[in-house]
């Protein structure tokens, strides 16, 4: 990746690769961006993303597979509508199977 662009690109970058029917977590972003300390500055930078159509915000949860970052969405629900518009289903604010649907960027992507 460019060093010269701001971590919140790095982090847009990142999630526009999260498959379909998949969802990541902030930590793992942030291990991924060698900032493994920094989940936090990734939820400011998908809390930032709503203006950027081609970032895919809803499939980035925490660690536990919550949906934290439901009510920077237009509607109360509308987060766990686009993940079940991709069949993962959600049950109490979280993704049921987390673990199955859960894509890891160190795994999947290059650096």
């Amino acid at each position: 990746m460019d060093e010269n662009i701001s971590f919140f690109e790095r982090v847009y970058e990142v999630v526009r690769q999260v498959p379909y029917g998949r969802v990541t977590s902030y930590g793992a972003i942030a291990n991924y961006l060698g900032a493994a300390r920094s989940a936090r500055m990734v939820g400011w930078a998908m809390n930032a993303s709503h203006g950027h159509d081609d970032v895919p915000a809803h499939r980035v949860v925490n660690r536990q597979g919550l949906l934290t970052g439901k009510h920077h969405f237009g509607g109360t629900n509308l987060m766990q509508q686009l993940l079940e518009n991709e069949g993962i289903k959600v049950k109490e604010n979280k993704v049921v199977d987390f673990k199955k649907h859960f894509w890891n960027p160190a795994d999947e992507l290059k650096r």
